[in-house]
């Protein structure tokens, strides 16, 4: 591994409101030039959180999880899921299954679990005519804009994901545990401080209590970490919830999130997360070979509503078992 490229670093694009961006000028072979610039690469992502690389000319699936594994030789395979994904290749994603035109909303990736992903990668294959964007937007930023009072009533009781698993709407039992086994479902549940009943019809309920602010592992930096608005229900677009309450009811949601306590989280505490989210949003379109690398616990990333195909890769890189005192109590089944 070659030591880091000042030229690269001196090479990075600033610009208000977008994330910073590399070219890759005549690069060769994208393989070798992830290998040789990975150092590079890392000093960027933690300087400033995420870097869009453009000019490498990814081409397919096969490259794509090549220059992954340079970046990142140990790819996760991903657990509890809350969404369907194709899987290219071991650590290989498609972006999660989800409506072109409804957006995720900002979050970090699988903040709900006790092992999260340090580094996110993405690569673009195919960019959408419109729309699409992956924006990131920088969780200590947030953190700060957000009312202290807030703040500290989600760092005394943490935040609490609920889930409802039915074969229609969001990941399956089997996508998101890999596998529909009672006995390794629950064995999983018991390890990971997750909650859980089985309902008459087979289906699974889940309850887990997580951090909602993290300190960062390298940085020091406080850092609001959770998915509290992407998975409400309030983000849900109005006829979405709708429909999904009049077919599962209020309790049935195939996922929600409260405060730690249980209490609900109102429409007007959702939308103020996610409107101090779009203030600190950093976006630019994607192009076809383009790769982005994201630090998943400084910074938050999303998907806009879209048109025309898109085909976007994901990996995820870097576990890190951040810990929580409240994961682990209450756990049981039945």
């Amino acid at each position: 591994m070659s030591s880091s490229s000042p030229t690269s670093l001196l090479d990075v694009e600033s610009q208000p409101g977008k994330p910073p961006l590399l070219r890759a000028e005549a690069p060769g072979s994208a393989t070798s030039w992830a290998a040789e610039q990975r150092e590079s690469l890392r000093a960027l992502v933690a300087e400033h959180g995420s870097v869009l690389v453009r000019g490498l000319g990814l081409r397919d699936a096969a490259e794509v999880g090549d220059v992954f594994h340079r970046l990142a030789p140990t790819l996760m395979v991903e657990r509890e899921a809350f969404a369907p994904r194709q899987i290219y290749a071991e650590g290989v994603y498609s972006s999660a299954t989800w409506p072109p035109n409804q957006p995720m909303c900002m979050h970090h990736e699988l903040s709900y679990a006790l092992e999260v992903p340090g580094l996110m990668l993405f690569a673009c294959l195919t960019a959408p005519t419109a729309g699409g964007v992956t924006g990131v937007s920088d969780a200590s930023l947030v953190l700060q804009a957000l009312p202290a009072q807030l703040v500290e009533r989600f760092e005394r009781e943490g935040w609490l994901l609920t889930r409802s698993f039915n074969e229609e709407i969001g990941a399956s039992v089997a996508e998101a545990f890999g596998t529909d086994d009672r006995g390794a479902v629950e064995a999983y549940c018991r390890a990971n401080g997750i909650d859980f009943t089985w309902q008459d019809d087979g289906g699974l309920r889940t309850r887990q209590r997580r951090r909602a602010v993290v300190t960062h592992p390298a940085s020091g930096r406080r850092c609001w970490f959770n998915q509290v608005a992407f998975l409400n229900e309030f983000t849900l677009a109005p006829e979405v919830r709708e429909y999904l309450i009049d077919m599962y009811g209020e309790d049935g949601l195939p996922f929600n999130t409260r405060y730690g306590s249980g209490e609900p989280i109102g429409d007007d505490v959702i939308q103020l997360l996610n409107k101090v989210y779009e203030d600190h949003t950093l976006r630019e379109p994607w192009q076809p070979g383009d790769l982005m690398l994201v630090d998943n616990i400084r910074c938050a990333h999303s998907r806009e509503p879209y048109e025309g195909e898109r085909e976007v890769l994901v990996a995820m890189a870097d576990p890190q078992n951040l810990g929580s005192p409240d994961a682990t109590e209450g756990v049981g089944g039945r």
